[in-house]
Formats: structure tokens, C-alpha cells, sequence
């Protein structure tokens, strides 16, 4: 049996879909998963404007992009806890909500400090994306349902990208904030749908450990702060290594917390099924090896031509440039599934994580005309998308029905956490090589960023090649 086929069916007597029909349904899901992604990366193609707007530093605006990546990666655990039972529906109406009000706030020409809160509650929604596949596997039949879960993975590489233009439109043409007051009106489009289409959760208790939420948020908070604020405390100073020593300390603690709870967070047991350990350990890595060439692209072609590189291109120009590889991100998932049931899922990944270092690598080595930016970002889309569209499926395929959530929110916490690392340390990158008394970026800050993206992809491409070995000699 082809590893796609081993998705556990229990209860596959799916529940009705409160007189909406399978495909509205369908549309629905994937449209709040990629609402999801596409609010997480809204303020990467604005970061340029922020500091021009706002008139703060590079450091600063990069908060725009990373403090949502926070709060998603402490939200994603609870909301999937709650998708797991009889919150399922409230939680992701709540989520969306949380994207609408964000929006607005962010909307506010208040200053950098209310567009940070308004970005932080935007982080919300990043824990729609495992409420969609918990619905996806509770309420469609098993070969749609199985099939819906590779299109949400999909929908979750596509979104990073396909808001980028019209973004960059509006900013261009009637400034920062209209930007946040369209993400406004597709939250509440998205509110919409969901309380139309979305069915009743399931009838079972899923209780959230808040304690653990606790400690987990804090300890991922203060991983973050380390990466960011290291080149401004110092790498080697005594609030940094402080900082760092409790953040372990306090993610070690959440470890322990979450193996004895009777109820945990995540079920960090399930991380015993070697597709389930494979899916998420290559997220992690994928995540932190590509994430950051999204926002360097955008920020490399806005740079003045007399700070020795970049274009001088508008906004608008810029996002165009991630159309590329939303399209790519497409194709991929056209192409990836029949490859896993031809082989398997983890050597789709390996694949994969080929185009993904040949990606970075162009960029690092060729990025001198629009065209070969072009190329790079049609590989990195392409490589996300193969990623993405075979993850959720390896991961259904190791947990019980009743765990989705659960499981799909952990996956969506390490790809968070793995955004939120690669935002800060490729804007630390930056920022250690930005000459004195200047507010632009050397051009070697952008070749250390790749450097270490592809140097984090190496190393997924070993681990996966390992996963996918060990899977051929079980199976054998």
C-alpha cells in the first residue's frame, strides 16, 4: 500500500456540513489556510515602507514580520487543542476574527507601536491552519479528504506569496495603511465563509493546557528576543546570555510539562512515529533554510542602485517578483502527490530540498538582473510547495483520527518557529554588516543570509535522505 493510502479512517462516516456542499466546503478550508499564511507574510513586502513611513530602523520594522510569527507559534498549539473537540468551530471563527481585528488596528496611522499590536493579533490566525485539516479529515470522505490535505499544505506556500503584489500595489499607490485595510476586508470575507460554511465541531472534550501554553510562549519569546536584539545587547553581553540560558531552560521545562501531563498541549508522544518525526523535523530546517530569501528578495530589489547593488524598484515591482513562486508553489502540488505514491513522501522531500538549495544558491551567486531573481524564486516556490503538499499527509498518516488537530497545531508551531528564526537571524545578518552611520544594508549581509540558508538546507537534505532510507528498508 503506497504511503498516501495509510491516512487512518475512523470514524470515516463523515458528519454533515450543516447543508453546505463538500466543494464549498472544500473552497472555504483552503481559503482560510491560505489567509493564514498570506496575513503572516503581509508585512514582509512592507518592511521597506515602514522604516520610510515610521521613520525607524531596520531592526524595528523587521518586528513587523517576526512578532506576528510569535504569537502564531504560541496560538497555533492552543487553537489545534481546541480543534481536537467541542471548540473546534468557535476556535476558528475566533481566528479569523482575530485576522479582521488585527488588520484594522495595523490600519491605524498611529505609529509603529499600534501597527505591532495589530500585527500581533493578526498571529492568531496562524492556528487556522490545523482547525481547516481537523475539519477536512472529520467531515469529507476519506479520498477527498485526503486530498484536501495535500491542497491545504499547498495553499499554506502559495499564500506566503500571492498577496504580495496587490499589497504592494496598494502601498504604492495609497500608501502603507490602505495595505492593512484591504487585509481587513479579505479577514472579514473570510469571517463570512466560515460562519456559513463551516459545520459543527465534534462532540468530545479536548481540554488546553494553559500552564504549558504559558511556558512554551515564553520560552519561544525569549528565544526570539536573543536572535533579534543580539547584535544591539551583543552577542557575548550578560542580558543576552541570561536571556538565552532561561528561554532553554524554560522550552526544557515545557518538554517535561507536556511528557507527564495528563492533557498536554501537544502530545509530544507522537513524535514516535517516524512520519510524523519526519515531517516535522524537515519543516523546521525547510523553513528556516528558505523563509528568509522571501523578505530579502523584496528588500534587495527596493535598494537604491547607488548603495553599489539592488534595482531601485517600487514596492509594486518588488511583490510582482513573488509571483513567480506562488506559481511554482502550484505546480508543485500537481506534481508532488503522485510522486509520494509513486516512491514516498520523504523522498519527495529530498528532492525537494535539491531545488531548494539550488535556489538559495542562485541568489547567492547570481542576482545581479530581475531575471535571475525570477529563477530563484520559481525553484524556492517549487521546492516549498513539494515540501508542503506531502508534510500534513505524513503526518495524518502516523496519528489517530481524534489527534489531528493536536498534531497538525505542533507542525504548525516548528514551521512558525522556524519562520520566526529565520526572520530574525537573516535581519541580524543585515544588520551586523550595515556600515557606520548608514541605513542601508551591505550587499555581503544578503550573501551571508543565503550562505546560511543554504548551509540549513544541507543539513535538511541529509536528515531527509536519512528518513527516506530507514522508510525503503521498512518497508522492504
Amino acid at each position: 500500500m503506497a504511503p498516501t493510502d495509510l491516512i487512518r479512517t475512523e470514524g470515516t462516516a463523515h458528519r454533515r456540513t450543516r447543508g453546505v456542499s463538500p466543494t464549498v466546503l472544500v473552497s472555504v478550508l483552503v481559503f482560510l489556510a491560505g489567509l493564514s499564511t498570506a496575513v503572516s507574510s503581509l508585512g514582509a513586502p512592507l518592511l521597506v515602507t515602514i522604516v520610510q513611513v515610521d521613520q525607524v530602523s531596520l531592526a524595528a520594522s523587521q518586528w513587523a514580520l517576526t512578532v506576528t510569527l510569535l504569537v502564531g507559534a504560541v496560538a497555533a498549539p492552543i487553537m489545534g487543542r481546541l480543534g481536537d473537540g467541542h471548540h473546534r468551530r468557535a476556535a476558528t471563527l475566533a481566528g479569523a476574527a482575530c485576522v479582521m481585528v488585527g488588520c484594522v488596528l495595523s490600519a491605524v496611522p498611529a505609529g509603529l507601536a499600534v501597527l505591532l499590536v495589530g500585527r500581533a493579533v493578526q498571529g492568531v490566525g496562524l492556528g487556522l491552519v490545523p482547525l481547516a485539516t481537523a475539519f477536512a479529515r472529520d467531515n469529507l470522505p476519506a479520498e477527498q479528504s485526503r486530498r484536501t490535505i495535500g491542497i491545504l499544505g499547498i495553499s499554506t506556500a502559495v499564500g506566503i506569496g500571492a498577496g504580495y503584489p496587490l499589497v504592494g500595489l496598494i502601498a504604492q499607490y495609497l500608501g502603507l495603511y490602505w495595505a492593512f485595510w484591504f487585509g481587513a476586508g479579505v479577514g472579514a470575507l473570510a469571517l463570512a465563509a466560515a460562519i456559513v460554511a463551516l459545520p459543527a465541531s465534534p462532540d468530545r472534550r479536548a481540554p488546553v493546557d494553559i500552564p504549558g501554553a504559558a511556558i512554551l510562549g515564553l520560552g519561544v519569546a525569549g528565544l526570539l528576543l536573543v536572535l533579534a536584539q543580539g547584535p544591539v545587547w551583543g552577542w557575548t553581553s550578560p542580558v543576552d546570555l541570561t536571556v538565552l540560558a532561561v528561554s532553554v531552560l524554560l522550552l526544557a521545562a515545557w518538554v517535561v510539562v507536556e511528557l507527564r501531563g495528563r492533557h498536554p498541549l501537544v502530545d509530544l508522544r507522537l513524535l514516535r512515529h517516524r512520519s510524523v518525526l519526519a515531517a516535522n523535523t524537515s519543516v523546521l530546517l525547510v523553513s528556516i533554510g528558505f523563509y528568509p530569501l522571501l523578505s530579502l528578495v523584496v528588500r534587495f530589489v527596493q535598494t537604491p542602485a547607488t548603495a553599489g547593488y539592488g534595482f531601485g524598484a517600487p514596492v509594486v515591482v518588488a511583490g510582482l517578483l513573488l509571483i513567480p513562486y506562488s506559481l511554482a508553489s502550484l505546480v508543485a502540488g500537481q506534481v508532488a502527490r503522485p510522486m509520494a505514491r509513486r516512491f514516498s513522501p520523504e523522498w519527495v522531500i529530498v528532492v525537494s530540498c535539491v531545488v531548494l538549495v539550488a535556489a538559495v544558491l542562485n541568489f547567492l551567486l547570481a542576482r545581479t538582473t530581475y531575471w535571475e531573481i525570477i529563477v530563484s524564486m520559481a525553484l524556492l516556490g517549487f521546492g516549498v510547495g513539494c515540501v508542503f503538499a506531502v508534510n500534513p499527509v505524513q503526518i495524518v498518516t502516523g496519528v489517530p483520527q481524534r489527534e489531528t488537530g493536536s498534531a497538525m497545531s505542533f507542525y504548525q508551531l516548528i514551521r512558525t518557529v522556524g519562520y520566526s528564526m529565520a526572520s530574525a537571524l537573516s535581519a541580524t545578518a543585515l544588520i551586523v554588516t550595515m556600515p557606520a552611520g548608514h541605513t542601508v544594508p551591505a550587499n555581503s549581509g544578503y550573501s551571508i543570509a543565503a550562505l546560511i540558508g543554504v548551509v540549513v538546507l544541507l543539513v535538511g537534505l541529509v536528515a531527509n535522505t536519512a528518513f527516506a532510507l530507514t522508510a525503503r528498508r521498512q518497508r522492504t
